[in-house]
């Protein structure tokens, strides 16, 4: 196979390598990536790593050919297969080999594809270390030798791993489970059927196509059949997953979504006194709904930015026992091995509602309420965006109002705040606002959102 000499260097973003398939994203360009990865982790003193894939139709041959690559350069591939990424992660662990490779493009369209990788123990790359990497594919000198390709099931291991984790009650619950036809499909009915849940599937099949609805299950709109299915059969909560497996959304009995700060909150009052640090991450995207409970249950709140390689990687670094951000990526701690998994995201929820009887809506009585927007996007070419975002700083400087730059610029009020943030996944700007009022919170969309308008030319 040839090398791609005029590789795309916009598919190199925040958290991993993505873009739309086969234009931006091809067989040559995974096998380029595969003697990328390979030559860099032969040179840190690796010599094996983990390859899965996910449900994508292009997954099957970005995945041989990136092995191809990575072989080629001496390094020897375990082969785990069509697999979740959550998969994966409890794969590298339970061999103790935590370089690898996972091609999937996560929640993006049907078209896209690309790889989340990590060299070593710290974890997925992100921010520079993609765009180094990205510096040594470009210089082209690539270690060579003949490595060895062997195959691993990590199935059994999984399904023991959630086995031995979760405790439910008396109460069985009915769910409605919808992995969306993405690759939760392959192993979902096997995980929930472990436990005494009555338990009602839809869009169960295995499809690349994604034929029902986007696989993204935090934005409400790809949820509605969902809250038709809870409806239609009285359940008592409904689960959908991402096209990948790392990510949970959520509605109630009463077919309301429920975003995953809400989530959070029932988590952590849950948990705030099992364990023994009382101290929990949140991305700058979350409602200040979730740090006031943080603060009204005697914890502590980390505000970080956002991005699962970062957020994961401050959890464990930190030793907090949970944390997450909005898109839907949770990390528990305290009786998980810390990775981000919507299947058990959603029968940590299931196990809760088995000790009570109370409903999801129950369970979030006596939360602070403010009203705020869902994130909205605004189109962007990767190459002015980060240019908007500092026109935006300079904005709020001039205005003489206090914000957070740790991601993008969160300009905070007294009555209310305004996000505005380069996207890592995409070319856009992301925004969210949230105020005590509906009609402060229209001033502060219309005030922020004018401003991205001036500067997104």
């Amino acid at each position: 196979m040839n090398i791609k000499k005029d590789i795309n260097h916009n598919i190199f973003r925040g958290y991993d390598i993505r873009g739309v398939y086969p234009e931006e994203i091809d067989e040559e360009t995974a096998y380029t990536i595969g003697l990328g990865f390979g030559t860099h982790i032969k040179r840190m003193g690796k010599t094996n790593c983990v390859v899965g894939h996910d449900n994508r139709l292009s997954s099957d041959t970005l995945y041989e050919a990136l092995k191809e690559g990575i072989k080629e350069t001496g390094i020897d591939v375990v082969s785990i297969g069509l697999v979740t990424t959550p998969m994966y992660y409890y794969a590298c662990i339970k061999l103790e080999i935590y370089s690898g490779v996972m091609v999937t493009a996560s929640h993006n369209p049907k078209d896209d594809n690309g790889f989340k990788f990590a060299f070593d123990e710290s974890g997925n790359c992100k921010g520079q270390e993609i765009q180094d990497f990205l510096g040594e594919i470009l210089e082209g000198d690539f270690e060579s030798g003949m490595g060895r390709e062997s195959t691993y099931d990590i199935t059994a291991d999984y399904l023991e791993l959630f086995k031995n984790n979760l405790h439910f009650g008396s109460r069985r619950v009915k769910a409605v489970i919808d992995p969306g036809n993405g690759t939760t499909s392959i192993i979902a009915e096997k995980i929930y059927q472990m436990f005494p849940i009555d338990l009602v599937f839809i869009n169960e099949k295995s499809d690349g196509n994604f034929p029902n609805h986007h696989p993204d299950p935090c934005v409400e709109d790809n949820l509605l059949q969902l809250k038709e299915k809870v409806l239609e059969t009285g359940a008592d909560i409904g689960l959908a997953f991402d096209g990948d497996g790392d990510r949970m959304g959520m509605v109630t009995a009463n077919a309301k979504f429920i975003p995953t700060d809400q989530y959070m909150i029932i988590v952590i009052r849950d948990i705030i006194n099992k364990v023994s640090k009382k101290k929990f991450l949140y991305d700058v995207k979350c409602s200040k709904s979730l740090s006031d409970e943080i603060e009204r249950l005697g914890g502590e709140g980390v505000c970080y930015r956002t991005g699962n390689s970062y957020t994961k990687a401050k959890v464990r670094d930190d030793d907090l026992p949970f944390g997450g951000e909005l898109s839907g990526h949770v990390y528990f701690r305290d009786r998980w091995p810390g990775f981000d998994s919507g299947l058990y995201a959603g029968l940590r929820m299931l196990e809760i509602l088995s000790h009570t009887e109370k409903s999801v809506e129950e369970l979030l009585v006596g939360i602070n309420h403010y009203y705020s927007t869902e994130e909205l996007k605004f189109a962007s070419p990767d190459t002015i965006k980060f240019e908007v975002v500092k026109k935006i700083g300079e904005y709020a400087t001039s205005k003489g109002y206090q914000f957070l730059d740790i991601d993008g610029v969160k300009v905070l009020f007294d009555d209310g705040w305004a996000l505005v943030r380069a996207s890592n996944t995409g070319p856009n700007i992301t925004a969210r606002f949230e105020a005590k009022t509906k009609e402060r919170l229209e001033e502060l969309q219309k005030e922020f959102t004018n401003q991205i308008e001036l500067y997104n030319k």
